[in-house]
């Protein structure tokens, strides 16, 4: 069927041909059902230097053609379709920096050694006030309200929502918490394909906030937004399969935690990158007052602070928490949906590829027993530190490609610069009197 069938059908009136920026932002024209046949097969036309790609404004406009399989109407407003797309030039040749982009060429990378990568993530998030200014629920006060049922369900109609929404779209939503920081929550779909759950990861995001912003609150995927509380992460699980989608490669009963060589070779990969994955992972400024962070108010950050696995361990970069899998636990709500899995994926085919130990399992409390510099690498301490790293590793600037790691490199320097010549209320209390 064509989109203006499907829309006749379903009663889809506009569609949001969307794509996400290098920054995390999405991007979108919204285009009425009887122009969509059109656009779609040529593309919605964008001026590439009003978004954040590394472009100028002297450059061609760039032209986002949908992927109509992942189509996906808004359950919340549903005579609107919302769409990913892929960035070309107007003559027709994918645009390299491009975030989907780029995730469906490390993809590819995998598909030609055999592999097929599935993916899950757990996104957090807090529910603040219309303003933005405060918690929305004044009564979410407890110094450990990670579970709390009655501060879930005082929210339980934005939850129920969003929820009800995941299942109609059959993405099998299995389970939402209250989680450790005051008015933070977090909701668990059944993973899939790395390209499928990126669409949806870009997807919820964009739901969570219209939902929030349609019951009075603002909701934000933000890092840190609080000093004193948990920040917002973004775990990210991950399989390899193969490509027939038959045998999940990292299970073994053998094994020790019942993971294969296979991944423990993938895990070394992902060791042997973090800091450059940092990058990526951790895109902010502010990404770097939630790791390494100081004890918050529940009593641990429950992000990471060293280069470490470890069995069913939160404290470590990458926990195993089950036989077949392993969680990535540096990841926050900031991380670029497509970006991250490319870059996690790119490091993981590099270990396997090079066959990279990980080392040995730790299985200390890294946050009141941590591992001494000389057993564990210790993350970046700021973007800087992390944008160096990844300019340094040729593993990832080799898999995601020159074109992206050029672009983003530059374009995430400059907002470096930005934050270093903003004067901070800190600054001022401590210095005015110098």
């Amino acid at each position: 069927m064509t989109l203006s069938q499907i829309a006749q059908a379903q009663g889809i009136r506009y569609f949001l041909i969307s794509f996400t920026d290098l920054f995390g932002i999405q991007r979108s024209k919204l285009v009425p059902a009887q122009s969509i046949d059109q656009l779609a097969a040529e593309g919605a036309g964008f001026a590439g230097f009003a978004t954040w790609v590394d472009m100028t404004p002297a450059d061609p406009d760039i032209l986002a053609i949908p992927d109509q399989a992942q189509l996906i109407q808004l359950p919340w407003q549903p005579e609107v379709a919302w769409m990913p797309a892929d960035l070309y030039t107007v003559t027709g040749e994918p645009i390299k920096q491009a975030p989907r982009v780029v995730l469906k060429r490390v993809l590819k990378q995998a598909e030609d050694l055999g592999y097929r990568i599935k993916t899950g993530v757990e996104c957090e998030y807090f529910l603040l006030s219309a303003e933005g200014t405060e918690l929305s629920d004044g009564r979410d006060r407890q110094s450990k309200p990670c579970y709390d049922q009655q501060a879930l369900m005082r929210r339980y109609e934005v939850i129920r929502e969003i929820c009800d929404a995941m299942l109609s779209l059959g993405w099998g939503a299995y389970q939402t918490d209250h989680e450790d920081g005051n008015g933070q929550f977090e909701m668990n779909w059944k993973y899939a394909d790395a390209l499928i759950t990126a669409d949806r990861h870009a997807f919820f995001k964009y739901m969570v906030k219209s939902v929030a912003e349609k019951h009075g609150f603002r909701a934000t995927f933000m890092p840190k937004p609080f000093a004193h509380l948990t920040g917002n992460g973004c775990h990210t699980h991950l399989s390899v399969w193969d490509t027939a989608d038959q045998e999940n490669l990292f299970a073994d009963p053998q094994g020790e935690l019942g993971l294969s060589s296979l991944a423990y070779h993938f895990i070394g990969g992902v060791m042997y990158s973090a800091e450059a994955l940092c990058a990526i992972a951790n895109p902010t400024v502010n990404s770097y007052k939630r790791i390494n962070a100081p004890v918050t108010a529940s009593g641990a950050t429950w992000s990471p602070n060293t280069v470490s696995y470890s069995g069913n361990n939160r404290t470590h970069t990458i926990r195993i928490p089950d036989a077949g899998r392993f969680e990535f636990r540096l990841p926050d709500g900031a991380a670029n949906p497509y970006l991250l899995a490319a870059a996690l994926t790119a490091a993981g085919l590099d270990g396997i590829t090079q066959k990279r130990d990980p080392g040995v399992r730790r299985d200390n409390n890294s946050y009141t027993d941590p591992l001494p510099a000389d057993q564990a690498k210790k993350l970046p301490a700021n973007l800087l530190d992390a944008l160096r790293c990844l300019e340094a590793n040729e593993v990832l600037r080799r898999s995601l490609g020159t074109p992206f790691t050029t672009a983003y490199l530059k374009l995430k320097h400059q907002e470096w610069q930005q934050a270093c010549a903003c004067i901070t209320p800190w600054e001022l209390e401590t210095t005015l009197d110098c």
